[in-house]
């Protein structure tokens, strides 16, 4: 379902919002299919797909190529699409980002900041935006962000501020429970946490640390699955067969009909006479 309104609608009944990251086609198709009410191509596909070192590296390009795998893989599910790293330092630039990012599927942008004013401008063209407060990876250090009377004062206030210009939800990463909580009853959006406690009006997770790929783990996330350590084993295990002979057999193979085969061999046999 692809209704911006029915977010709003899930928060005024207290309904839980789920949200994932989704980076490719398979990964979208079976969160559609799970029914996940949103899709996020974060720019965490850096470090969790592309081998980056850090989310800055995320072009506008890597964005939109991943964006419209996602939307093949997921046509009927709604898809926030990250405004990578200094593509939206102006508000001509962060409409430029956000047309491009749009044109490849998403159905909303978001971006890291207090900048009320790029929501204003972007609301005003009819692109819906998702704030992100807390912990931004863009832009600061991996932490919890406010813990301090002064980091929590100035993330509230951003939070309304952010609110007020139009954010149709907001993400709020690795900040304490309270915080989250006060900003959730305080504003009209929706709220998605992430590390964030359980008072937030939705939550995300990374798809990749949900599936267990690597074996660092975060205290925020929770592992459903041990996908890393299956795709090892499988790994693995196809080595040792085609080392041992194993893989392929003929059950594996074709093979030519009886006639065909015979007129094959009989033309090689006179190939080499």
């Amino acid at each position: 379902m692809r209704s911006l309104n029915r977010f709003a609608e899930m928060k005024r009944s207290g309904e839980k919002i789920a949200l994932l990251t989704a980076y490719d086609a398979p990964q979208a198709q079976a969160q559609q299919q799970a029914g996940i009410d949103a899709i996020l191509v974060g720019d965490s596909v850096g470090v969790n797909i592309l081998g980056y070192s850090s989310e800055r590296e995320v072009t506008l390009a890597d964005m939109a190529h991943h964006t419209r795998a996602v939307r093949r893989g997921a046509p009927e599910t709604f898809i926030v699409s990250d405004l990578p790293f200094a593509t939206y330092d102006t508000p001509e630039q962060a409409v430029a980002s956000a047309k491009f990012l749009q044109q490849a599927g998403a159905d909303a942008v978001k971006f890291e900041g207090a900048f009320p004013e790029l929501v204003q401008v972007l609301g005003t063209l009819g692109i819906p935006v998702c704030g992100h407060l807390g912990y931004e990876p863009q832009h600061c250090e991996r932490r919890v962000h406010g813990k301090t009377f002064e980091e929590a004062k100035r993330i509230f206030s951003d939070a309304r501020a952010l609110d007020e210009a139009g954010v149709f939800m907001l993400v709020l990463e690795l900040a304490p429970a309270e915080l989250a909580a006060a900003i959730s009853h305080a504003i009209k959006a929706p709220t998605i946490g992430i590390g964030a406690g359980p008072a937030t009006d939705g939550q995300v997770l990374v798809f990749p640390d949900v599936l267990g790929y690597a074996e660092k783990n975060f205290r925020h996330n929770r592992r459903y699955a041990e996908v890393g350590a299956t795709m090892r084993e499988a790994a693995s295990a196809y080595l040792g067969e085609v080392r041992a002979g194993l893989f392929p057999t003929l059950a594996n193979s074709s093979s030519m009909p009886a006639d065909i085969l015979a007129q094959f061999e009989a033309d090689i046999l006179e190939r080499r006479g």
